[in-house]
C-alpha cells in the first residue's frame, strides 16, 4: 500500500519543544521509527511535514491523485480551526485517521475540539509516537 503521514505545526520541533508534553524524541527519531514500520511491512510510506496550512491541503489534494491508498494526519494546531484542511480530508475518500501525541482530552479547553476528525476514519490520541504506528496499523487493517 501507499500510504501518506502529515505532519502540521511544530511536529519537526519534536524533542524541543515542550518534552514534558511530547517526549523527548525528536522528529528524526519519528521518521525513522515510520520508515521501519514500513519496511516491516513492505509498504510504501511518505512523511510530509508543513508549518503551512496551505501546503497541507496542496499535499492533501495531491494524494487524490498520485494513489496515495491512506493518509494518516497529525493537524497540530490546525486540529481546532482549520476548516481547509478538513474540508480537504472530506474530498479524499481513503481510510484517514487523525492522530496526536499528546492526550488531547486532558490538556486545554481549545484542544479538545477537532474539527478534522469528523472527516477522518478514525482519532488516535494519548499513546506518544506509538499512536502513528497503530494509526498505520489501523489503515493496513481497514484494507484487507
Amino acid at each position: 500500500m501507499k500510504l501518506l503521514v502529515i505532519n502540521g505545526p511544530n511536529i519537526n520541533f519534536l524533542g524541543i519543544r515542550e518534552k514534558s508534553i511530547y517526549g523527548a524524541q525528536d522528529y528524526q527519531y519519528l521518521l525513522n521509527l515510520i520508515q521501519k514500520k514500513a519496511q516491516d511491512t513492505g509498504n510504501d510510506i511518505e512523511v510530509y511535514q508543513s508549518n503551512h496550512e496551505g501546503a497541507i491541503i496542496d499535499r492533501i489534494q495531491e494524494a487524490y491523485f498520485d494513489g496515495t491508498e491512506g493518509i494518516v494526519i497529525n493537524p497540530g494546531a490546525y486540529t481546532h480551526y482549520s476548516y481547509a484542511i478538513r474540508d480537504a480530508l472530506a474530498s479524499i475518500t481513503v481510510p484517514k485517521v487523525e492522530i496526536h501525541i499528546s492526550d488531547i482530552t486532558k490538556r486545554e479547553e481549545f484542544r479538545k475540539v477537532s474539527v478534522t476528525a469528523p472527516v477522518c476514519d478514525r482519532q488516535i490520541y494519548g499513546l506518544g509516537l506509538e499512536g502513528y504506528l497503530k494509526a498505520i496499523e489501523y489503515i493496513l487493517q481497514k484494507a484487507t
